[in-house]
């Protein structure tokens, strides 16, 4: 007896797992909408109706691989749950496919307005938003002072790490992401 249609959540989370192995398996140069198709069971059509490019999917199925290992602890001591997160960021980055496959997201998205709106949209401003929170509840909390611009702090800190990912002539390491956060609550002035 036939099967019948699976649900749309079944079928977008079957693409969506599909396609983050897929891309850290092979990187872009062998992530393709006929690959994932094939190995989720999925129709092209079914994919393109979800994601309107071979980008937008990519990104989607890396932020799927990712997702766990990303979350941002909420302990109620910033400066211990900004060093888990960035940590957890930079061994992703620099112990997994995730670094070398980001880089590439990153370099695609330059070219590829749908890819570069997904990555802005359903990537990087959510993950913005969520580190501005945590450090605005800090803030509210009195554990940094009343006036720290929280958006500058996310690109001190995460902007450094996207730095060095991207253009590798420094390490990104731990040791470098603890400097970091060493820097942002000590300070560097004598």
């Amino acid at each position: 007896m036939a099967r019948g249609r699976r649900p749309t959540d079944e079928v977008r989370r079957d693409i969506l797992e599909t396609a983050g192995g897929l891309l850290f398996e092979t990187g872009m140069g062998g992530f393709t909408i006929d690959k994932v198709a094939a190995l989720s069971g999925a129709s092209k059509v079914t994919i393109y109706k979800f994601w309107p490019s071979k980008g937008a999917l990519a990104l989607a199925g890396y932020f799927t691989a990712v997702s766990d290992v990303l979350e941002f602890p909420d302990t109620g001591r910033v400066e211990a749950d900004l060093r888990t997160q960035l940590h957890a960021f930079v061994g992703l980055l620099t112990e997994t496919p995730a670094g070398e496959v980001l880089r590439e997201l990153i370099g695609a998205a330059q070219t590829d307005a749908e890819l570069l709106t997904a990555y802005l949209s359903s990537y990087s401003a959510p993950r913005r938003a969520l580190a501005v929170e945590r450090l605005d509840a800090a803030r509210s909390r009195g554990e940094l002072r009343e006036n720290l611009d929280s958006e500058s702090v996310v690109d001190q800190l995460w902007g450094a790490c996207y730095h060095r990912l991207l253009i590798p002539d420094q390490s990104l390491n731990v040791p470098f992401v603890d400097r970091l956060v060493d820097n942002l609550f000590r300070g560097i002035s004598a």
